[in-house]
Formats: C-alpha cells, sequence, structure tokens
C-alpha cells in the first residue's frame, strides 16, 4: 500500500521576485511528491512566504502567523526572518523558518519539519536554479527574478538586510527561462529584482542587452520591465530607450524617486539628485511620449521639513506620473533611518494625505487622455464579478465586462471611461 501525499498550501505575500519564490517553493513541493493544495483546512503543512518591508506589512505577517489554523506544521519564509527574527520566534509558534528564495532547499526543511523536527535555516544570499519546476500563480504571467539583491544602500531600507547584495543570472539562464514560460503558456513576461536597472553589474552585462535579447525570441508575447532605481538607471539611459522602443516591451517605467528634496534624498542615502531623476522622464518622455510613469515617494521621512515635502509636491506635479506609490515612513530594523529624528505621526499622515490627494486627481486626468483609444491589450487577470483586466501597450490596467473566459487573448478594445487606478472598456 503506498504511503498518501502529504498535503502542502503554499502562500506569498509581497513584491513579484517574493511571489517568484513562491512559485518555485511550491514547484520543487510538487516535483518532490508532496501535494500543493489551495485551502489550509486541506492541508498538513502551511508555507507562509511574507514580505516585511514596511511596519504595517510586517505586522500583517505577524497576525496572519498567529492565526494560522492549529494542528499543523507550520513554516515561515521571505523576508521576515531575516528582518525580523526575533519578533518571529518571540511571537510566532512556528515549526521552521527559512530564508528567502530558498528554491530546492525548502524539500528539505519540508520533510525535516514535517518528521518533527524545528528548523530554523536563515541563509542569506541565495541564488536559486532558474530552471527549477514552479508552480505559476498566473498561467498568463511567467515572473523571472533577473537578480538578487542590489548596489545601494538606501537608509531606510531593511530589504538589503534580507536580500544581500547584487546576484545576477546570465543572460543565456534568463532568455532559456523566457522561451520555458512561453512553452508553458505565458504571454507576458515581468522581469523582477530589487532594482534591474543594476542587472548584470556584476558579470559585464546590463539590463538594455538583456532586454535585446529577449525581444530576440519568437512569439507574441510583452515583457514588463520592473522597478529601477535613477542612479543605475541613468548609467545606461541611452541603450535603454532604444531596448524599451521594441513593440515587445510594455512602455511602463517604474522609477522611485522616494523624494523631490535634494537634501533629503542625501539623508536616505540615495545617490542621485531630483534633476537626474527628472532627466530620465524627459529622455524616456522624448523617444515614447506615450509611457506609463509609476514612482515612489516615502512622505514624513526624518529631515523631511514642510519645506521639502512641498519641494516633493512641486516634482510631482511637474512630472505628472502616471502612478504613485506612497509610503508613510516607519523605521525599520538594521536600518541608519531608525536612528534618526521621527516626525509625528500626525505629521505624517497629514503629508501622505495631501500627497495622495494630489496624486489621485493626476492619476484621474492622465487616464482621461485615454478615453476613445482604441487598441490591442493582453487579458492577464480576472476581476471582480464578470470583469477582466488587460493591459495595453504602455501597460494601462483596462478593465472589460465579459461572460466568455479573457484570460490570455488578445482583444482589441475603445476606452469608454476613465478611473483614477483603471480605464473601463468595450471589446470591438
Amino acid at each position: 500500500m503506498t504511503e498518501k501525499p502529504r498535503l502542502v498550501y503554499v502562500k506569498s505575500f509581497g513584491c513579484p521576485t517574493n511571489l517568484a519564490d513562491g512559485e518555485v517553493i511550491a514547484g520543487c513541493l510538487s516535483k518532490a511528491g508532496f501535494d500543493v493544495v489551495e485551502e489550509t483546512h486541506n492541508a498538513d503543512i502551511l508555507i507562509y512566504n511574507t514580505c516585511a518591508v514596511k511596519s504595517p506589512t510586517e505586522n500583517r505577517m505577524v497576525d496572519i502567523l498567529r492565526k494560522a489554523p492549529r494542528g499543523k506544521r507550520l513554516i515561515v519564509t521571505g523576508c521576515l526572518p531575516l528582518i525580523n527574527f526575533e519578533r518571529l520566534r518571540a511571537e510566532v509558534d512556528f515549526d521552521g523558518v527559512v530564508g528567502p528564495a530558498p528554491g530546492a532547499k525548502i524539500v528539505e526543511v519540508v520533510r525535516r519539519v514535517d518528521h518533527g523536527e524545528k528548523v530554523v535555516a536563515l541563509v542569506r544570499d541565495s541564488k536559486p536554479s532558474l530552471s527549477l519546476p514552479k508552480v505559476p500563480i498566473n498561467s498568463v504571467t511567467g515572473i523571472i527574478p533577473i537578480n538578487y539583491g542590489c548596489l545601494g544602500a538606501c537608509s531606510y531600507c531593511c530589504v538589503l538586510f534580507a536580500r544581500g547584495r547584487l546576484r545576477s543570472y546570465s543572460v543565456n539562464e534568463i532568455v532559456e527561462r523566457v522561451k520555458h514560460d512561453l512553452a508553458s503558456g505565458a504571454k507576458e513576461i515581468w522581469l523582477t529584482s530589487q532594482d534591474t536597472a543594476c542587472y548584470g553589474k556584476d558579470i559585464t552585462t546590463n539590463l538594455a542587452d538583456l532586454m535585446r535579447r529577449i525581444c530576440e525570441i519568437e512569439g507574441r508575447f510583452f515583457v514588463r520591465v520592473g522597478m529601477m532605481t535613477p542612479n543605475q538607471a541613468l548609467e545606461i539611459l541611452d541603450d535603454l530607450i532604444e531596448a524599451y522602443k521594441d513593440e515587445k516591451i510594455f512602455k511602463f517605467l517604474h522609477l522611485p524617486v522616494q523624494s523631490g528634496d535634494d537634501e533629503v534624498l542625501r539623508l536616505m542615502n540615495r545617490f542621485y539628485a531630483v534633476d537626474d531623476f527628472k532627466s530620465i522622464i524627459y529622455a524616456f518622455r522624448k523617444e515614447i511620449p506615450r509611457i506609463t510613469v509609476a514612482t515612489d515617494v516615502i512622505c514624513g521621512f526624518p529631515g523631511e521639513s514642510r519645506e521639502a515635502f512641498e519641494q516633493t509636491m512641486k516634482l510631482i506635479k511637474e512630472i505628472q506620473p502616471d502612478v504613485v506609490n506612497i509610503s508613510k515612513f516607519f523605521p525599520r530594523p538594521h536600518t541608519p533611518a531608525k536612528k534618526m529624528m521621527l516626525l509625528s505621526p500626525q505629521e505624517v499622515k497629514r503629508r501622505s494625505k495631501k500627497m495622495a490627494e494630489l496624486s489621485r486627481r493626476i492619476s484621474l486626468e492622465k487616464n482621461k487622455a485615454w478615453i476613445n483609444w482604441e487598441g490591442t491589450v493582453i487579458f492577464d487577470e480576472k476581476g471582480k464579478g464578470k470583469s477582466w483586466v488587460g493591459r495595453n501597450f504602455a501597460y494601462k490596467p483596462m478593465v472589460t465586462k465579459a461572460d466568455e473566459f479573457l484570460l490570455g487573448k488578445f482583444l482589441k478594445v475603445r476606452v469608454v471611461k476613465a478611473f483614477p487606478t483603471y480605464l473601463e472598456t468595450e471589446v470591438m
């Protein structure tokens, strides 16, 4: 009589890189003979692949872990174990804990935990093979880490402590993974990392070269390039813009500025000036006028005067980004900013609200410019009810209601209405 396979539940949180890590965790366990299930109540073993980039996120993670169903083995992986292991050990009754991107090593950890052993494996600087099996979260999207770690030293960032310094995959490794994902049905490829623009600096290549090689692959698909820092993007700017012009690349630039004040950027240890950020945006828009620009802003960083905050507001008004991801400052473990003088929570909240109101107005106006646009979108997400979410060449979210199954389809649509966060469309 054969032994019944053990049932494992895998849940990932946070950035696309962490989601990709979770896909590999599930894939390796499935290949090793475990059954990966979609509901916690069906599982013998629970694996939570955590995020802890911000304090509210960490609090949410700990709350989820504390409320995990009893009577099951609990394994915690991702960034939280390295960022705040002391809190995890004090507040969560786990059976196993492992650092981020464990790759195939997760199989041994799960087996040991399943046999009653308590496992702590806080390994840093992992770089699992890109050829490992994975269970995609979304069959349309192939999420591919092009590197782990970064070359930054941001004074507020705890992710560096968890993810380490730059470790890039070779162009050939990434190209082979792209081909594999496309053969498996993917229509979108997400190139992800902590900073895509620093890709290859440890192996004498760069992001633009990688993009060109991927675009040489035959087939109908789009590529989304993930977040990049201004200082690293500036070093390859001309080549990067040329690579972006290929029809397979989504015209979507995620370039976090964090502050519109040079003194605050110095305190943040961001290695660029406001004018550097602006020059990149202007250069991209000159060559690709309809490119979607997303940026990130931290409100209430220690040392941010009212004048400095107003400078950030002024910058956002000038640049008019399509998307602004706003974070309130929270001190994080292992960071220099934790030792800096904090602003009052009330002032941080006030600034965040003011920035959100401005950003929402700009997003709506930017989206209104797309009304009556007609073109092809790739439907890559199931929305609420009968709605489906597609993306056009500029990675604009376009929502269509339909009874039929649209996931993975390329369809021509017309934009009929604009909202701050999406465009309402009709299939033509």
